[in-house]
């Protein structure tokens, strides 16, 4: 038998679900007795998740003692597009030599719900089912250091690139998803690390547009006091 998750980290887990698929976008405000209503758990549980969250910066605290999704700049965008790059390059280069056919065809499955997604213009399945993609992809590199910044960046980019999802442009193609597949069945290196940084670059620019186009307003919203 296995022993139940902790409570904290439910809580945690649960947030982060709330912060990648849609469910918070910068602006948003939530109170913390909102949240454990809504998560179904102790005040003492979601602090701690709201703690960590905001030590891997997918929260931001603020005067008072306040915590809000941060809005990102220019900047942010791009250093945090660099640092995606970087990461998820080499996880995929770790990953490569682990690939077999049945894990190909895993990801096809899984690259054919985005399709999905994107042709019924349902934003949360897409969300869910791109990370889903890559870090399918990312587990088979084995480098638990890696995922876990990977999994920390894209905590940070999540709120933003729903925000652009759910704009007058929607979802952007092309899918890089299949370029990735054609280079990960031939083995081809150059071709999945080209894939993987074009997907990363279409993210930014697509944040970028919508900072550009006044997507994202001038504030940020209030979750409540931890």
């Amino acid at each position: 038998m296995t022993r139940p998750a902790p409570a904290h980290q439910i809580a945690y887990e649960r947030l982060c679900d709330m912060v990648l698929f849609g469910q918070l976008a910068p602006g948003d405000a939530v109170t913390i007795e909102g949240l454990v209503a809504r998560l179904d758990l102790g005040m003492t549980p979601v602090r701690e998740a709201l703690r960590r969250l905001i030590a891997e910066g997918a929260l931001t605290l603020q005067g008072n003692r306040r915590v809000s999704v941060p809005r990102l700049g220019p900047r942010d965008l791009h250093d945090l597009g660099y640092a995606r790059a970087a990461i998820e390059s080499r996880l995929g280069a770790l990953a490569l030599p682990q690939v077999t056919g049945a894990l190909v065809d895993r990801l096809r499955a899984v690259d054919a719900e985005v399709d999905a997604a994107i042709a019924a213009a349902d934003v949360p399945a897409y969300l869910r089912a791109n990370h889903r993609f890559h870090f399918t992809l990312y587990a088979a590199a084995g480098s638990r250091v890696l995922e876990s910044l990977a999994h920390s960046l894209w905590l940070r980019v999540g709120p933003s690139l729903r925000v652009v999802c759910t704009g007058p442009s929607g979802i952007v193609l092309p899918d890089n998803h299949k370029l990735a597949l054609t280079a990960l069945a031939s083995g081809n290196g150059g071709a999945l690390d080209a894939a993987l940084h074009a997907d990363v670059q279409q993210g930014v620019d697509q944040i970028e547009s919508g900072i550009a186009a006044g997507l994202f307003g001038a504030s940020a919203g209030t979750l409540g006091r931890i």
